[in-house]
């Protein structure tokens, strides 16, 4: 009977942690994520942008964070974007990926729709 409490709460305790973990992953999803530089005037621009909107969005600083930068450059080139004349911001929105491109004031709109 000992066996059979434990096996039942061990599983509810990872069915529980499962649905945190995919409850964060789709909070995520639905997050705009930032990929910048703190010495970029456009992901400075951008992170203000978003902050006078009211929009929710995780940052990240690529020049500090290693592990974020790969992560960036494995979606662009998972993307087919090419990663060899990049310009940051880089914006994950829901999966939907683009960059800074000669109009800000147009990547700015793309971000906000």
């Amino acid at each position: 009977m000992k066996y059979l409490a434990f096996t039942f709460l061990f599983f509810m305790t990872l069915n529980s942690q499962t649905k945190l973990l995919s409850d964060d992953l789709a909070q995520e999803q639905k997050t705009i994520i930032v990929y910048g530089s703190d010495t970029c005037h456009y992901c400075t621009d951008t992170k203000a942008f978003l902050k006078e909107k009211n929009v929710k969005f995780i940052y990240y600083d690529v020049d500090v964070n290693l592990e974020k930068q790969q992560e960036m450059l494995n979606k662009l080139i998972k993307a087919n974007i090419d990663v060899s004349s990049l310009s940051l911001p880089v914006i994950d929105k829901g999966g939907e990926l683009f960059t800074n491109g000669k109009d800000f004031s147009a990547f700015l709109k793309r971000i906000i729709k």
